[in-house]
C-alpha cells in the first residue's frame, strides 16, 4: 500500500525511547511515514513560533495549552501524556552515592567534583532552583557542568563529569552511565508532557491517530518501562 502521508512530530527528549517503540507498527498500521524532531521544550516552542512546519507537538503540557491559546495548536486536540521526575546519574561503575533524603542528596551533590545539568530543558532550570531552595549555588556554581540538548548522562560516560541530573526517561538509556535513582520526594519536580495537534496541520486524521496510538491504555506499560507515568485513561 502506498505511502498517505508523513506526520512530522515536534518532541521533547524524555519521550524519545516511547515514540520510538510505537513508530515503526504505527507507519506500517496507517501506511504513513513519522519524522521526529527533538529538543526541549522551549526550543520546539520557538520553532512553533516562529512557524515551522509540523503535524503533532509532544512537548510540556502548561506550553502546549499556552500555544494552542495563541491559535497555533488545535484546542480540542490537546490531551495529557505522561510525567516525569527528576533523577541522578553515574559512570557505569562508578561509586554510586546515597541520594535517598534530602540531607544525604546535598551532601553528594557538595561533594561532588563536578554536576552536569541541561542547557535549557525543564530539568536544567529545576536544577537551579534545587540549589536555591537547599542554599549552596554558591558553593555548586564551580562544579557545574552545562550540558547540549539531549541525554547529558553521556557526558559522564565520558568522564567529562561525576553526576548528571536530568529526567528520568532521559538518563535510564544511555548506556556508559548507571542510573542511580530519584530525587529525594521532598524536593522532587514533576514535568507533565501532553501532544496536540498543528493548527496548521493538514495531515490531522493521520496526526490525530498518532495521539490516539500515545494515548492508547495498552501503551501504559511502555511509559512506565522508559522511566515515565502514563496519565490516567
Amino acid at each position: 500500500m502506498p505511502l498517505v502521508s508523513e506526520i512530522k512530530v515536534l518532541s521533547t527528549h524524555a519521550v524519545v525511547e516511547v515514540l520510538a517503540e510505537l513508530a515503526p507498527a504505527f507507519e506500517r498500521a496507517n501506511s504513513c511515514t513519522l519524522s521526529f524532531s527533538y529538543n526541549p521544550t522551549a526550543v520546539a516552542q520557538r520553532e512553533i513560533e516562529s512557524g515551522t512546519a509540523f503535524d503533532v507537538a509532544v512537548i510540556i503540557k502548561s506550553a502546549l495549552e499556552e500555544l494552542a491559546a495563541r491559535g497555533m495548536i488545535l484546542q480540542d486536540s490537546c490531551i495529557e501524556l505522561a510525567r516525569c521526575g527528576l533523577g541522578v546519574s553515574v559512570r557505569a561503575g562508578a561509586k554510586k552515592p546515597d541520594i535517598s533524603s534530602v540531607d544525604k542528596f546535598k551532601r553528594a551533590l557538595l561533594e561532588a567534583k563536578s554536576v552536569v545539568r541541561s542547557r535549557d530543558g525543564a530539568s536544567g532550570k529545576a536544577f537551579e532552583a534545587l540549589l536555591e531552595r537547599l542554599g549552596i549555588t554558591e558553593e555548586l556554581h564551580d562544579k557545574i557542568v552545562i550540558g547540549p540538548a539531549g541525554r547529558i548522562a553521556e557526558l559522564v560516560a565520558r568522564g567529562e563529569g561525576e553526576l548528571a541530573v536530568q529526567q528520568v526517561p532521559e538518563l535510564v538509556p544511555v548506556k556508559g552511565a548507571d542510573y542511580i535513582g530519584p530525587w529525594p520526594h521532598e524536593l522532587q519536580t514533576y514535568s507533565l508532557f501532553g501532544a496536540g495537534i498543528s493548527a496548521a496541520s493538514k495531515q490531522r486524521a493521520a496526526a490525530q491517530a498518532f495521539i490516539a496510538a500515545l494515548t492508547a491504555p495498552a501503551n501504559a506499560a511502555l511509559y512506565i518501562a522508559k522511566g515515565l507515568e502514563p496519565a490516567a485513561r
